[in-house]
Parts: structure tokens; C-alpha cells; sequence
């Protein structure tokens, strides 16, 4: 005989099981749409793809091209020759709240 805990526990294990592979598989699908994603180049027909898709947005493409520094290229300390460039620095300071339960920030 099977015990109502039992039951519980197999019910909660499958609800658990299912929930995890239905966010495996979402996951799995948004990987292969940016793996399948056009490689475009940055180039002066960029603009005018841009405004004849639909909504003015591409959803997944790669871009392809040189960029320019705003003011000067960051060498790099390990190899001769390599250079860098920042695309965008964002900082976000997150609130510490205590918790009395953790006793912890």
C-alpha cells in the first residue's frame, strides 16, 4: 500500500521535475534562435534593414565590424599588439536591507 506522504512526495518530484524541464526546454530555444542569429556587417545598408523590418527591430542578429574608441583604445597588458575597447560601464548599487531573521545584510 502506498502512503499518502508517498503520494505527496511523488506528486511534488514529478510537478518539480516538469517545471524544471519546461524552463530547460524555453532556455534551450531561445540559445538556438541567438546561435542561428544572421551575421550582419556594420556597414551603410545597416540603417535601411534596420527600417524596413518589421517594428524597426531585428530580434537576434550578430554584428560584424570594426569599432573606433571614443578617446583612446586599451591596450592590453598580456599581448603585444592587442587592443580594446569598453562598450558601456554600468554601475548599480543594490539597497542593503537587514534581515533580523538571517541577521544578516
Amino acid at each position: 500500500p502506498i502512503t499518502p506522504g508517498e503520494l505527496l512526495c511523488l506528486g511534488s518530484s514529478l510537478a518539480f521535475s516538469g517545471l524544471f524541464y519546461y524552463l530547460y526546454r524555453k532556455k534551450a530555444r531561445v540559445v538556438s534562435r541567438i546561435q542561428e542569429a544572421p551575421k550582419l556587417q556594420i556597414d551603410d545598408d545597416l540603417p535601411a534593414l534596420v527600417s524596413a523590418a518589421d517594428g524597426r527591430c531585428l530580434p537576434y542578429v550578430a554584428l560584424e565590424g570594426i569599432v573606433l574608441p571614443a578617446k583612446a583604445a586599451l591596450p592590453s597588458h598580456y599581448h603585444e599588439g592587442l587592443q580594446g575597447v569598453i562598450q558601456k560601464l554600468l554601475l548599480k548599487e543594490h539597497r542593503l536591507i537587514w534581515n533580523s531573521l538571517a541577521r544578516s545584510w
